[in-house]
């Protein structure tokens, strides 16, 4: 008889077919996750014009929901450390998209800002857990790049509400955009029956047949009659958001905090506003809902390419670069280039604020320990969520000011600048923490 670290023998094993469908199945809940998180968007200039809202009052509206995904983030990451991360997926999953079918029957600002604060809810919950379950399957050599090729889901979601938009708002109105959110419905049962839950949870609630069967998928040559499957991290301190601050973790959870709070501020700013601000600039209706798709496009391509990066190079380097290329992109934006280069400033703003909110995500996966990884997510994304609000609000009023187009976007640059200088203390403190354990090592 042996006990069998899980973590270890996973990082030791091949990425098998198993982890393959848990990229597959949380890439494919991320996928409907961010439609209905940019679905909004698209529809945001029609609402404008349909219901005679101001700037202020639309950027208003988009932050219902936005409230809604800071508590579902902070009620959902820390309750799927008790009672499961499939569980949390679950309820998280069919929170949202019932709310945004019913977001389509919406005939007042009010009834839409309920609608979407519910459908928040299920937003901000299904992301910490989503990332935390892919996050424990991944070895660690693999484990930044295949957390954001799950989420570059996140983006082609995005990316299909834009291609949406353009095809259906012009001839059939706005409130189709959310019906459509009722076909995902159909694959609930399908993901719950083979989305696997969290072995650390499994092990921890010493449900150790139903951890052998997982545990057998991914490396059944490691396993033996008589063996018990043990989650080194799983011994940990109980769930607590003082636990976050404890084990010299106080100043990166900071920064990261801080890092989250201004890339979620920028990516709902400009997930919000770009089409409407691209419209008013004179660009077509056309060719600002294409910035849209760029924007994700670009989320995708940054989130896959930065996950590779950073499993060579280190996450925090790469998260550093992406933000000082965010800052330097945005500011450009505002020069009004012809098109080519507007949709190309916008693919480098979505890969380094998009992308770089997924890097993001799989830094606190990889900075907290199992027993603690939903909590620190959780509370990670609600302080995001709370940038995420900032951002519409503060874009709405910014343009109802009429500031001339170039000075809007050097002030929408300057929070990438904030994240950069963040993202740098927290890579000097890993640095500092990294020395200080090699030398009592030695």
């Amino acid at each position: 008889m042996r006990n069998i670290d899980v973590s270890e023998a996973i990082d030791k094993s091949p990425f098998g077919r198993f982890q393959w469908m848990v990229v597959a199945l949380c890439g494919t809940l991320l996928v409907v996750d961010g439609y209905d998180v940019f679905v909004a968007g698209t529809v945001l200039p029609t609402l404008i014009a349909e219901w005679g809202l101001t700037k202020p009052q639309a950027g208003a509206l988009q932050a219902w929901a936005l409230f809604g995904m800071m508590f579902g983030a902070l009620v959902f990451g820390p309750l799927a450390d008790r009672i499961g991360r499939k569980k949390g997926i679950g309820i998280s999953f069919l929170l949202f998209t019932s709310a945004t079918l019913l977001t389509g029957f919406a005939d007042t600002p009010g009834q839409f800002k309920v609608f979407r604060f519910i459908a928040g809810l299920g937003c901000g919950g299904l992301m910490p857990n989503a990332v935390a379950l892919m996050n424990e399957y991944a070895p660690r050599r693999l484990r930044g790049t295949m957390v954001a090729l799950m989420f570059s889901g996140y983006s082609v979601g995005g990316m299909v509400a834009a291609c949406l938009g353009i095809g259906i708002i012009p001839s059939l109105g706005w409130q189709p955009m959310f019906f459509v959110a009722a076909l995902p419905l159909l694959l609930l049962p399908l993901i719950l029956w083979r989305l696997p839950e969290s072995l650390g949870f499994l092990i921890r609630q010493g449900k150790q047949d139903q951890a052998r069967r997982i545990f057998a998928r991914i490396a059944p040559e490691a396993l033996a009659t008589g063996d018990t499957l043990v989650f080194t991290e799983s011994k940990a301190a109980r769930a607590s958001v003082a636990e976050l601050f404890r084990h010299q973790q106080a100043l990166r959870t900071l920064m990261l905090w801080i890092a989250f709070f201004c890339c979620l501020l920028l990516v709902y700013l400009l997930s919000s506003w770009l089409p409407k601000v691209l419209q008013e600039a004179g660009y077509a209706e056309r060719a600002s809902l294409l910035s849209l798709f760029s924007l994700n496009f670009g989320g995708m391509a940054g989130a896959i390419a930065g996950g590779w990066l950073g499993d060579r190079f280190g996450l925090p380097k790469v998260v550093i670069g992406f933000f000082a290329a965010a800052a330097l992109s945005i500011a450009l934006i505002g020069a009004t280039p012809a098109s080519g280069l507007l949709f190309a400033l916008v693919f480098v703003a979505g890969a380094t604020t998009i992308g770089t909110q997924i890097l993001l995500y799989a830094s606190v996966a990889q900075l907290y320990t199992l027993s603690i990884r939903s909590t620190g997510l959780g509370w990670a994304s609600g302080v995001g969520r709370v940038g995420a609000i900032v951002g519409p609000t503060l874009g709405g009023a910014l343009l109802a000011r009429q500031l001339p187009l170039q000075q809007n976007f050097l002030i929408f640059a300057i929070p990438a600048a904030i994240s950069a200088v963040a993202m740098l203390v927290f890579a000097l403190s890993n640095a500092r923490r990294a020395e200080t354990a090699s030398l009592a090592a030695a």
